[in-house]
């Protein structure tokens, strides 16, 4: 049996930097935006990259429950945030991270959130 190339097996192997270079998959938002937002997680020793794709995507899923069941989550709580994610901790990093942003970046990432307020 031939060898491989070298250059065949390396295109083989996911990149080790790939996940740090990869922009948030976050719809309505420019590619200027999408930068910086990478810029700030990189730069944010209490942000790691992807953490503001996931505070929107938990806030979201946590936004479209039935109204019962936000008001049972106010009294009581949600066992499953412990390992899932705490929605209101992801709102609360996504106002950070618009105060963090350019005037013209925190308009952006302000409108998509206000959309999902509403």
């Amino acid at each position: 049996m031939p060898r491989s190339r070298p250059g065949h097996v390396r295109a083989g192997i996911p990149d080790r930097n790939q996940s740090q270079n990869a922009r948030p998959a976050i719809d309505r938002l420019s590619p200027r935006t999408l930068s910086e937002i990478v810029r700030i997680e990189r730069t944010r020793n209490y942000l790691r990259p992807g953490d503001v794709g996931t505070a929107l995507r938990l806030w979201k899923a946590y936004v479209r429950r039935p109204e019962r069941e936000l008001w049972h989550d106010d009294e009581f709580g949600n066992a499953h945030w412990y390992c899932c994610g705490n929605p209101l901790e992801g709102r609360a990093l996504l106002d950070g991270v618009m105060q963090a942003m350019s005037q013209r970046g925190a308009r952006e990432l302000r409108k998509v959130v206000e959309d999902l307020d509403s």
